[in-house]
Formats: structure tokens, C-alpha cells, sequence
């Protein structure tokens, strides 16, 4: 209890966001001890200013804390994730500033492999049909459908997941216990009990524009690749598409009638190169997942536990995940001794969460 209070006060903090965050973490080794820092001690970490400062100092955060945890209390659905617990999943490490801190509501899914289907909230009904029709099919196939839970695409996105059988996640731009729009509360219900609401913003927290485009990148995140199914210029859709190529993501798309406004971003992106889907034969060929799930047996049971990383192993971790490194290129990158880093190595490989590959250069596995 006491260390998920130092988390929650610690993200809580004005100006923490998950760059700075990490590196405190990187630093002190537990929020905990960010909190009980001295001034001195603070300002020589990298990005720290005098307001963060007053703010860690003031006690604000861990009074928030104390009444976050009270509103968790009531709900028993609902668990924190860290981005140093075992169940985090391991794909958000590759966006750059992964979430420190998770909201979940519901049931722990398989995390991998996903797929992000998104598109227009006023979609036609013929876009509303291919995004429940493809879903279904993905969550049949074994994969794991992630969407944002808005009107229209999302909605049938979810819904086509839950008739195929499978798990679905909702990534909210609010908290996970006020899930929008109002309409799927019932929906909501249906996701949490098979698959879950996932979140990085605390309880109670209203749907506000700006938290949109954040929830975005942690849909992009947590998935493979991203299905368009309608989406107009300048949608929101196209903002997770543009995360997810940005993040080495496959971008694909169902193109639609010229005729329809809500079709023109997703037929762009086509234009661009994405992928054209008209069946889940194309999303998984896509995915490169043809084979892979037939031969695994691919289910929907509880993921296999993995182990729970330290500050310092996620810092690696993080840097990896963007690319197989040698010993010295991430020594110099991190800032840290070559014995400090050989023996993070040492223990990611341990854990199974790393390989070594020709040349001296590691990945993740």
C-alpha cells in the first residue's frame, strides 16, 4: 500500500510527466525516495526546475494519494500497473516515454499480439460493418482488439471483438471508473468483464480534448499494427496512425467509397502506403502472423507471469526496445560504467527479456 501511494503521488506531481519520472525513478530507485529528496539532491537530476521542485516539496502528491487510494478502495475491478511490474505490457517501452503509472479495470489480457482498430466516431454503416466483421474475425484468430471505446469504429471495434469470442482492451482519455461516452456504459461493463478499461489518468478523471490525443499513442502502443476504418481529414484516427508509424507500427487501412467525407484520411493513408485490408487474411499477413498463431495455439487465457523489472534494467530495457544495441553504445546513451550495464544485461538475459545477437549486439527477445 505504501508503495502504491509513492507512486500515485509521485505521478500526481505538476511537471512529472513520464520522461522526468523515469529519470527520478532512474536516480533514487523508488518514488519513495523521490519524495523524500532533498532540494539539493533534486535539481541535479536532468529536466528538474525550481517549480517542480515546490511541487514535489509541497505535499501536494501525497495528498492526492491518500484520496486516490480511498476511491480505489471501492472498487475492487480496479489495479495499478507500474512500468516496472511484471504484468506492464512490454510493447509501451517502445514509444518513448511509456505511461509510469496504469489504471486498469477489469482482467489482466494477453497483452501480444494486438491489433488497434480505429476510425471515424460518425462512420457510415457500412464502415460500422467492416470494423465489427474484421474485429471479430481478429479476436477469433487470437488477437487481442485495441480501441479507444468513442462512438462509431471504436464501438463496433469492441463490440465485433466481444462477438468473435475474444478479449478487448479500452484505452480511455479519462478515468477508468467514468468511462465516455455515456452510452457504453453497458459496453464498458461487457469489455471489463472478459478483457479490460485501461487508462493513464487517475480516478474520476473527465474526458477532456487534450486527453485524446495522449490515450492515442498508448493504443498505437500496445499494438502491432493499426486498422483505419473510416476516418476523415485531420481525424483523430490519423493522429494514432501517424503514432504508430512513428513508432515502427504496420499502418493499415479499409478503403471506402470517394464520395464519402469520413473515407478521405483513411484512403490517404492507402495513398501513403498503408497496407489495404478487405480481410483478416490482409491483417495478418500484414502482421506477419499467417502462420504464428495457428502453430502457437494462440488462446485467451492469462498470460504467463514474467518477472518485475528495477529502475535501472527498465532504462535499458526502454533503450532496446528502439533497436538492437552493442555494450558500448549503450553505456554511452545511458550515461552509466560499462560494469554497470553489463550486469543489467547480465540480469535482463537471466530474465529471459533479452538476447544477444551476432556482433555483440543485444535485443529484446
Amino acid at each position: 500500500m505504501d508503495d502504491q501511494r509513492d507512486w500515485i503521488a509521485l505521478s500526481a506531481v505538476e511537471g512529472v510527466g513520464p520522461v522526468l519520472f523515469r529519470r527520478l525513478l532512474e536516480q533514487f530507485e523508488t518514488p519513495g525516495r523521490v519524495l523524500a529528496a532533498s532540494r539539493a539532491a533534486l535539481v541535479t537530476v536532468r529536466g528538474m526546475t525550481e517549480p517542480v521542485v515546490e511541487a514535489l516539496q509541497s505535499g501536494g502528491g501525497q495528498r492526492f494519494a491518500e484520496a486516490e487510494l480511498r476511491r480505489l478502495d471501492k472498487l475492487p475491478d480496479v489495479r495499478l500497473l507500474t512500468f516496472l511490474d511484471a504484468d506492464y505490457p512490454r510493447r509501451l517501452f517502445e514509444i518513448g516515454g511509456p505511461p509510469p503509472l496504469l489504471y486498469l479495470r477489469g482482467q489482466l489480457p494477453v497483452w501480444d499480439p494486438a491489433l488497434a482498430v480505429v476510425g471515424s466516431r460518425r462512420a457510415t454503416r457500412n464502415g460500422l460493418k467492416a470494423a465489427e466483421e474484421l474485429s471479430a474475425a481478429a479476436a477469433n484468430a487470437g488477437l487481442l482488439v485495441v480501441s479507444g471505446l468513442a462512438r462509431g469504429i471504436d464501438t463496433a471495434a469492441h463490440r465485433g471483438a466481444l462477438m468473435g469470442g475474444g478479449a478487448t482492451v479500452a484505452v480511455l482519455g479519462c478515468g477508468v471508473d467514468c468511462p465516455y461516452p455515456p452510452e457504453n456504459r453497458e459496453l464498458s461493463e461487457r469489455i471489463a468483464a472478459s478483457g479490460c478499461l485501461l487508462s493513464e489518468f487517475p480516478l474520476g478523471t473527465q474526458p477532456l480534448a487534450d486527453h485524446f490525443p495522449r490515450r492515442n499513442r498508448i493504443i498505437s502502443g500496445l499494438s502491432r499494427g493499426v486498422l483505419v476504418v473510416e476516418a476523415a481529414d485531420k481525424s483523430g484516427s490519423l493522429i494514432t496512425a501517424r503514432y504508430a508509424l512513428d513508432q515502427g507500427r504496420d499502418v493499415m487501412a479499409v478503403p471506402g467509397p470517394i464520395s464519402i467525407a469520413s473515407c478521405r484520411g483513411s484512403n490517404g493513408l492507402i495513398k501513403q502506403g498503408a497496407v489495404l485490408v478487405d480481410s483478416l487474411g490482409d491483417i495478418l499477413a500484414a502482421l506477419g502472423l499467417e502462420t504464428t498463431l495457428a502453430a502457437a495455439g494462440q488462446g485467451h487465457g492469462p498470460t504467463a507471469p514474467l518477472c518485475p523489472l528495477t529502475p535501472r534494467e527498465a532504462q535499458v530495457y526502454e533503450l532496446l526496445a528502439q533497436g538492437p544495441r552493442q555494450l558500448d553504445d549503450i553505456t554511452t546513451a545511458l550515461e552509466l560504467t560499462a560494469a554497470e550495464v553489463s550486469a543489467m544485461v547480465l540480469g535482463l538475459e537471466l530474465k529471459g527479456l533479452l538476447v544477444q545477437l551476432p556482433g555483440s549486439h543485444y535485443s529484446i527477445s
